[in-house]
């Protein structure tokens, strides 16, 4: 996170003194000008740390401390007298000032004090660190059985010990945050701050200032000033969600920002750089919406140095045992219970559901299904009545016997056999998409029909070829 220090020191000399102790490059420093009102106008600021000369104290010294240490922020006070007596110094500390320093002292000691108070300043403002007993999201996270991928994983590991911007894409709920705070997690910036903004969430008409951050004034309700996201990402990452739902005249502002890592706050005639990684993520086809003219070609292809394609739960279904136990083992505490099993049953059910939620759609079930259990043990009378459903709609093989399942008997023999030819058609050409890596001429041929036909059927079955595709860097 950047530093933000305003100074109240109207002595010139003085002011330029402090400016060269506090010159870095995590380091904004803000001057309040003027003769009157100084901590009053200082109030409407966001900052970190104040630095006061006591020539701009008003008659009630407490009442002003009062006003800044009541900032949401609760910015540290450095105070600057002219002469060294203990007994101001301790009149000035009972009012709240954090530090209290000598202007006689020489240039290498005032520097060393004000660095130490900025530096107890930065661990308050560090969010608190994962414990070992609760790691965060790790890369390990997307082991896989399925050979695309561990592709997958092999490549992001890849990406993570670099700086370069990344672009997510995949279907909603398959964990496309969980893959930023883990590549987060494995780069260069695990230190820093991990910064998480839905775009989408965002109302259109306070996303710049929630981005860029605002100063007191720059349109009505704003009282003082804010920090935005991009500032708060400082020295570490932001992830840009639903990146693809950012309007047209913010996509500008985001592009100045990637190409020059300089930010200006809503209302502020001044820019400051940031060091940050940016992460996006979509469940959009980009590279449509640029060609409709919705999604600016330079910003993608600012985004996309590194593109990573989540592939859905159901293009990997050799996954979903291991999926579904290790979060009936994560979920089994917070439901009140010290271990949990799946039945083969329940398992075989989980494993034929096409999951069109994906892994957060898998974690709700199975959490429901571990409430609904009975000492653990959950079963497929656990399950939402549509899953059993839709497994015994699809078991083809008790048809061997002649067994014909209740739910089919209840549905008219047309509709039934529309619903039977559409779930093999879509079983049939996921396999070949998978087989072939995507390939549309290929799975075409194997299909023995056109590829604008099959094109048609991917549409209608929400079959895209990138799902497919063993990760590679675009």
């Amino acid at each position: 996170m950047l530093i933000r220090v305003v100074l109240l020191i109207p002595e010139t000399a003085m002011r330029r003194r402090i400016r060269a102790i506090l010159s870095g490059t995590d380091i904004v420093v803000d001057l309040l000008r003027g003769k009157r009102h100084f901590w009053e106008r200082a109030a409407r600021r966001s900052f970190d740390m104040l630095i006061a000369h006591e020539s701009t104290i008003s008659a009630d010294l407490a009442n002003s401390v009062d006003l800044v240490r009541e900032l949401p922020d609760r910015p540290a006070i450095v105070l600057l007298v002219d002469e060294d007596r203990a007994g101001n110094q301790a009149r000035f500390l009972a009012t709240g000032v954090n530090c209290v320093l000598y202007t006689g002292l020489d240039d290498e000691v005032l520097a060393s004090a004000i660095h130490a108070e900025l530096s107890r300043r930065r661990v308050g403002l560090e969010p608190p660190s994962v414990s070992p007993a609760q790691p965060g999201p790790q890369l390990s996270d997307f082991v896989s059985q399925c050979p695309a991928m561990r592709a997958f994983v092999t490549m992001a590991g890849r990406v993570a010990r670099t700086d370069s911007s990344v672009l997510i894409q995949g279907e909603t709920g398959v964990g496309k945050e969980h893959l930023a705070r883990a590549i987060h997690t494995a780069g260069q910036r695990r230190h820093g701050p991990f910064v998480a903004v839905n775009c989408g969430g965002l109302p259109e008409s306070l996303m710049e200032a929630e981005l860029f951050g605002h100063e007191a004034g720059a349109f009505t309700g704003a009282t003082r000033g804010r920090r935005g996201y991009f500032e708060l990402a400082h020295d570490g990452t932001i992830f840009l969600d639903e990146i693809g739902e950012v309007p047209p005249h913010l996509q500008v502002k985001l592009l100045r920002v990637l190409q020059e890592r300089e930010i200006r706050r809503l209302g502020s005639e001044r820019s400051v750089g940031v060091d940050i990684r940016v992460i996006a993520a979509t469940n959009r086809d980009l590279v449509q919406d640029m060609q409709s003219g919705r999604f600016r070609s330079d910003l993608y292809y600012r985004l996309s140095v590194v593109t990573l394609t989540i592939p859905p739960l159901r293009d990997r279904k050799a996954d979903i045992p291991a999926l579904v136990n290790r979060a009936a083992e994560r979920l089994a505490p917070r439901v009140g219970l010290h271990r949990a099993r799946i039945s083969d049953p329940a398992m075989r059910v989980l494993r034929e559901y096409d999951w069109p939620g994906n892994i957060r759609e898998l974690s709700n079930i199975v959490e429901r299904a571990l409430l609904l259990s009975e000492a653990g043990l959950v079963d497929v009378d656990c399950l939402p009545p549509g899953l059993a459903q839709s497994h015994q709609e699809a078991d083809l093989g008790d048809l061997a016997g002649g067994q014909i399942p209740e739910v089919w008997l209840a549905k008219p023999l047309p509709q039934l056999r529309q619903e039977i030819i559409e779930h093999l058609e879509r079983s049939y050409l996921s396999s070949w998409l998978d087989r072939t890596g995507g390939r549309v001429g290929r799975t075409a041929r194997a299909a023995g029909i056109q590829p604008r036909t099959l094109f048609e059927k991917m549409k209608r079955y929400q079959l895209r070829k990138e799902h497919y595709r063993h990760p590679t860097v675009e």
